[in-house]
């Protein structure tokens, strides 16, 4: 995905699509057939990420809103990212999902207590199929 806003809306989802369905390392790349008969495509359009300022980073968690926020964790050359739906769907507290962020940079779990750990956070608009090449319509994940 292009997590920050370089790029007309348009061009990136046209560029993060083709990039999901052929360039991920950790899957082969999608097929004319799955397309067409067992792939549901969700867009998670995001907002401007905000970095969070806080004085200690135990206060991390009381920032972040479960099922509203994703996050972005920063440390040097290592940056992960979450989208606000996967605390959800994996059930996650506010420090579960920062310590999972962690692990997506390539961090240790704890890394967001460190000083030096850059946190942001962000909102997105979701869209789904509802099946493959169906209906879209907007997902609404609440707060839990």
């Amino acid at each position: 995905g292009i997590p920050y806003p370089i790029k007309p809306l348009m061009e990136a989802i046209i560029e993060a699509s083709i990039d999901a369905a052929t360039a991920d390392p950790r899957f082969p790349s999608v097929t004319l057939d799955e397309l067409e008969r067992s792939i549901v495509i969700e867009i998670s359009i995001l907002t401007p990420p905000q970095e969070v300022k806080v004085s200690n980073p135990l206060d991390y968690p009381r920032h972040v809103k479960i099922g509203v926020d994703g996050l972005i964790v920063s440390k040097r050359m290592f940056n992960g990212l979450l989208l606000p739906q996967v605390a959800l769907e994996w059930n996650m507290d506010s420090e579960e999902f920062l310590s999972n962020c962690c692990m997506k940079a390539g961090l240790t779990p704890d890394a967001w207590l460190t000083p030096d750990t850059k946190i942001s956070k962000f909102q997105a608009l979701i869209f789904s199929e509802e099946t493959p090449r169906g209906k879209v319509k907007r997902v609404e994940h609440s707060e839990v």
